[in-house]
């Protein structure tokens, strides 16, 4: 019986823990290292919202410190100045006695000294300089050509101030309020004299191309995925695949070189209408932008689909083209869905391609052969130009918040209700 029984052997007496963990610094540092990275990213999203948000804020309010400003400027009152020091006048006649300053073009008396003098014949005693003003009085500051006289002193000791043209912060605050008047109007026009920031004409337009461009290049990525998952060899797959993303480095502005020279002109003389650049030229371009993104979503997604769905088909006598478009098409929707999303952040948030092939005009028309204007364009083509806190600043942080808010709320759509709705419901849970 006992050369079955194991001996135990101590712990102290081999100088091995078998229970006390060990610490792995690698495992420990690159931990480290991918929740730092994972925080970092967490805290830089919530900047960049801080940040779009807080330069927006000042047209909600404005109201009440453009009121206040108003009132604070009709209560300051000028000081009464004194006969003695007096203050800086500008192209007037004095008439007082005592040191002149330095005069130029000027005829003065002078009867015993003589200070050096530009053109002028003095004949007074020593004056202090002076530019184009006849003096004859006592010592005073530098004019410029101002008529002042002891009588104006008390008028303007109790007279309040009256600005013909408000201060610049004021100005602003007023435009500030004004704006929240004309965002729902139909009118885009930011640099005028009574400034209209509409920015429905903008917002139709972003909705107009993005349709435009996901009809174009949903059906033609989509069908290039199944294509290259179900019926493309293994030779053409390798070809297919690396040319179409190849498409993704392709820059943006590139692309809009593209459809500016090239695709509009080409789809001008097919269809013949009036306006060069508009939401259907920027629709193409952006569609070629687009379907490299779903193309690769929907291609992994079909591919992703088990090989028992498609031998089950065949094996019940349905041929390939039955196989990918009732099988495997619908067992790959999510992904394929998740695909659109990406294609629709991809191109609504779009700015040089929209910049160069839409031609940034503000109309409200359903017609996809009008020009529009995007509202990345918007941005783009706007912000160098504003003044920094201005009205127009302001909105174009609103119009940036937009942005943020719509692609935001889309990743969370597709997250929540592809991932959980959705592949529940074709799992058949």
């Amino acid at each position: 019986m006992n050369l079955f029984k194991k001996k135990i052997i101590p712990e102290q007496s081999t100088g091995i823990s078998f229970t006390k963990k060990r610490i792995r610094w690698d495992d420990f540092f690159a931990e480290k290292i991918i929740k730092g990275v994972a925080f970092l990213s967490i805290a830089i999203i919530v900047l960049i919202f801080f940040f779009v948000f807080r330069e927006s804020v000042p047209i909600f309010t404005s109201n009440s410190k453009a009121d206040k400003a108003k009132a604070d400027s009709s209560k300051v009152n000028i000081a009464p100045v004194s006969k003695t020091e007096k203050q800086e006048t500008y192209g007037a006649e004095s008439n007082d006695s005592s040191p002149k300053q330095e005069q130029y073009g000027v005829t003065t008396e002078d009867k015993d000294q003589k200070q050096e003098q530009y053109g002028v014949t003095t004949e007074e005693p020593q004056k202090q300089e002076q530019y184009g003003v006849q003096t004859n009085d006592e010592p005073k500051q530098e004019q410029y050509g101002v008529q002042t006289a002891e009588d104006t002193t008390d008028k303007l000791a109790n007279k309040e101030i009256k600005t013909e043209n408000p201060s610049v912060e004021t100005k602003t605050e007023d435009n500030n309020k004004n704006a929240l008047a004309t965002l729902k109007s139909k009118d885009w026009q930011p640099v005028s004299d009574n400034p209209r920031y509409g920015i429905l004409p903008l917002l139709i337009g972003t909705l107009k191309v993005t349709l435009i461009s996901i009809l174009f290049a949903g059906p033609l990525a989509i069908l290039a995925a199944l294509y290259t998952a179900v019926f493309a060899n293994k030779r053409m797959k390798e070809i297919i695949k690396p040319a179409i993303e190849m498409l993704a480095g392709f820059p943006s502005v590139v692309i809009g070189f593209f459809a500016l020279m090239v695709i509009a002109s080409v789809l001008q003389s097919v269809f013949h209408y009036s306006s060069r650049l508009n939401a259907f030229v920027g629709g193409i371009a952006m569609g070629l932008a687009a379907i490299p993104v779903i193309f690769t979503i929907a291609e992994d997604a079909i591919s992703s689909v088990p090989k028992t769905y498609y031998e089950a088909s065949l094996a019940l006598g349905a041929n390939k083209w039955q196989t990918a478009f009732f099988v495997m098409l619908p067992a790959a929707t999510p992904g394929i869905f998740a695909a659109l999303l990406l294609g629709i952040g991809r191109v609504f948030g779009e700015t040089m391609i929209a910049l160069m092939a839409t031609g940034n005009a503000a109309l409200m028309g359903l017609n996809p052969f009008e020009s529009v204007r995007t509202l990345a364009a918007t941005i783009g083509a706007e912000m160098a130009e504003v003044v920094f806190g201005d009205t127009h600043y302001n909105v174009l942080f609103l119009i940036g918040s937009m942005l943020f808010i719509f692609t935001f709320a889309l990743n969370a759509f597709a997250e929540f209700y592809v991932k959980g709705h959705l592949i529940k419901r074709i799992q058949g849970k």
